[in-house]
């Protein structure tokens, strides 16, 4: 399918197949439509037709960070008693 780059009555490019170019749509060249497009610039300013290098959302730390609390030898003994016997806190409390 053959394709050609047009504008409309009110200014507007598109890349349209030959078969569906209207009467009131004049044809352009590429390089008119792309400067009017704005994709010229877009091209030009990077280099390579798309968006920079690396671009979007990125995770700011490889790994989730690790919790830590301070706690004296005794709380830090009780604790590790507690998860070896699998003592459940909220049943102890009531």
């Amino acid at each position: 399918m053959e394709y050609v780059f047009v504008k409309d009555s009110e200014g507007y490019v598109f890349k349209k197949p030959v078969s569906k170019v209207s009467a009131d749509e004049k044809m352009i060249s590429e390089k008119e439509y792309m400067k009017k497009s704005g994709l010229a610039s877009y091209t030009k300013e990077f280099g390579h037709g798309g968006a920079r290098e690396n671009a979007g959302r990125k995770q700011k730390f490889t790994q989730p960070l690790k919790f830590q609390i301070r706690v004296t030898q005794e709380e830090k003994d009780f604790i590790a008693f507690a998860r070896e016997h699998n003592l459940n806190y909220k049943t102890m409390m009531q």
